[in-house]
């Protein structure tokens, strides 16, 4: 499917909105989507800007074809090598070729204090040699072809980056925006090096079609493609407000250069909210499936939810049916291991809804001891994004709130019946 096919079923079973007066993409048009479910604005400096497309969990199952209730699950059995690619000489994409310049779209300034205009749904797609690699980073404008990136150290394309570095190359990239959400899904996701867009296409059950740019870089059809490079120029990055809501300050960072634009010829600008809806969905919801597949290894788990209240990034909740008292503490485990930047971990049992926070509270509240239940792993790495840390460096709680095998009489709720009525 492509975006504007992903839109246009939103818009037939009524979850689009459309407005057509004009809005500023200097916080207008941010401060509008905050709680508004998908919208398409028509006239953001006179051209169209879609936000909100996968920002709750139903819209991300819709995408995925799938039930919020089923959706980790079916993440966490997707075979990867099932999927597949097909190279492709054209796009429409390709329906409009121009220099590069950034002012030409909506990017938008989504709060006071920003460092700038940001692109946050934008995938970084790079090649150096026989490798590959497409990931979704935050880039900041900083002239009308330039754009300052977040390149995390140690992810694939700051590793890539590093390689032609060190061969005194230039990193070939392209940068994609409005993309078929599947194909954006996987892109925000931790996969093998260069297995994206295969594992997007296992996901769909359709091969993914990627077109040969002139530099080398091969990318799915899209609204917006830019092609570039990074070198060793960098430039200061920030202020950005990340998942949790607050400001990540800034730091300097590598600059794509772009050398040339390709558009629709009325492209649909995807504007991503930071700390929104979306930006949780695209960049939490993926951990879910690790987290479910590391922690199954372990034990028997039904569910696995990053919690809103958590950012959907620092707060995991591990449904298990209990069969072995270590259990819990093995889950945890696992669960830090395989999402490293987790701060909390809670392992309940089947009886708690785990989209409940009442439910997750009165679990808490009624089968925890502090002494036996919580675990602490003090000073250890967890996630920079986390305002309490130092330079990432955290303090890890894990909580098992499951019933003591043996003694679940004492735990199971009492619930009021109807009583059968006499003939």
């Amino acid at each position: 499917m492509s975006f504007r096919g992903f839109l246009s079923e939103l818009q037939e079973v009524g979850l689009l909105k459309e407005e057509d007066r004009p809005i500023s993409p200097v916080l207008e048009a941010a401060a509008l989507s905050v709680g508004a479910g998908p919208v398409l604005y028509n006239n953001v400096d006179g051209k169209k800007c879609c936000m909100n497309v996968l920002g709750t969990r139903d819209l991300l199952a819709r995408a995925l074809s799938t039930t919020r209730e089923d959706m980790v699950r079916y993440l966490a059995e997707i075979d990867i090598d099932g999927g597949w690619t097909r190279e492709v000489d054209s796009s429409p994409f390709m329906e409009a070729v121009s220099e590069p310049d950034l002012s030409d779209l909506p990017i938008l300034t989504h709060f006071r204090g920003d460092g700038g205009p940001y692109i946050t749904s934008g995938i970084v797609v790079s090649a150096f040699g026989e490798k590959t690699n497409a990931s979704v980073h935050r880039m900041m404008v900083i002239g009308k072809d330039k754009l300052a990136a977040r390149l995390v150290p140690g992810r694939h394309t700051q590793m890539l980056l590093q390689e032609a570095l060190s061969q005194g190359e230039k990193l070939p990239v392209a940068i994609v925006i409005g993309v078929d959400p599947v194909v954006l899904i996987a892109a925000s996701t931790r996969v093998p090096l260069g297995m994206e867009f295969q594992y997007a296409s296992a996901l769909s059950g359709n091969p993914v079609e990627l077109v040969p740019l002139d530099n080398g870089v091969s990318v799915p059809h899209a609204e917006i493609v830019f092609e570039g490079y990074i070198d060793t120029e960098r430039a200061s990055e920030g202020p950005f407000v990340d998942i949790t809501g607050t400001r990540d300050f800034p730091r300097m960072e590598p600059v794509i250069h772009l050398a040339k634009m390709m558009t629709r010829d009325v492209p649909i600008y995807h504007g991503l909210l930071p700390s929104g809806g979306e930006h949780k969905m695209l960049m939490g919801i993926p951990y879910e499936p690790l987290i479910f597949r590391a922690a199954s290894s372990v034990a028997d788990v039904r569910n696995v939810l990053l919690t809103e209240g958590g950012c959907s990034y620092l707060h995991a909740v591990v449904q298990i049916k209990k069969r072995d008292q270590s259990d819990p503490r093995k889950v945890i485990d696992a669960a830090f291991e395989a999402h490293k930047s987790l701060k909390h971990v809670v392992v309940v049992d089947e009886d708690i809804d785990v989209y409940n926070p009442q439910d997750l509270e009165y679990a808490v509240a009624t089968r925890v001891r502090g002494d036996e239940d919580i675990v602490i792993y003090p000073n250890v790495r967890g996630s920079t994004l986390d305002p309490r840390s130092v330079d990432g460096i955290t303090t890890k709680v894990g909580i098992d709130a499951t019933m003591t095998l043996g003694e679940e009489e004492k735990f199971l709720r009492v619930r009021p019946e109807t009583p059968p009525r006499s003939s």
